[in-house]
């Protein structure tokens, strides 16, 4: 079940998210720490997008965060480009199609914000994500810049 998440959420949806990202940390080194530090932030992405959650039997398992159109984000986005970020699925909870449903939801939602294309940066270690988005029609447009050494590309959808 998807739905919006709620301020009470937050400590669930940092576990997941945590626990999502735990097996790139040898690609990360040194740094660890500091990437695990910014990922514990996701509950801060509702300030400015609207995060949304995926349950199974009453358990937070997914979060991913939608940033509508106007709102700020980083600089390697086209301003006017809704976005897709930090999508989490818990390991135990993996292989049961939530990636694809809370992305699925993004999409929905730019839709309904009249957006023409929806877009999102990832890394090519993260090989189950990055395949589920080129399955969904997600093209790379350009390089982004490395996260602590680790190379990211901004990929787009378009909509409509």
């Amino acid at each position: 079940m998807l739905r919006d998440y709620r301020d009470d959420d937050a400590e669930a949806i940092t576990r997941v998210a945590l626990a999502a990202f735990a097996e790139f940390e040898p690609h990360f080194s040194a740094d660890w720490p500091l990437f695990n530090a910014n990922v514990a932030k996701m509950p801060r992405l509702a300030r400015t997008g609207e995060i949304i959650v995926a349950e199974d039997d009453g358990r937070i398992v997914g979060a991913v965060a939608y940033i509508g159109p106007q709102a700020p984000k980083p600089d390697f986005f086209e301003p006017s480009w809704p976005i897709i970020r930090m999508l989490v699925v818990d390991p135990a909870a993996r292989g049961k199609g939530i990636g694809r449903h809370l992305t699925e939801e993004c999409l929905r939602r730019a839709e309904r914000d009249q957006a023409p294309v929806v877009a999102l940066h990832t890394t090519p270690i993260m090989t189950v994500a990055l395949q589920m988005y080129l399955r969904m029609g997600f093209a790379k447009v350009r390089e982004a810049p490395d996260i602590l050494g680790v190379p990211y590309a901004v990929y787009v959808k378009a909509l409509g």
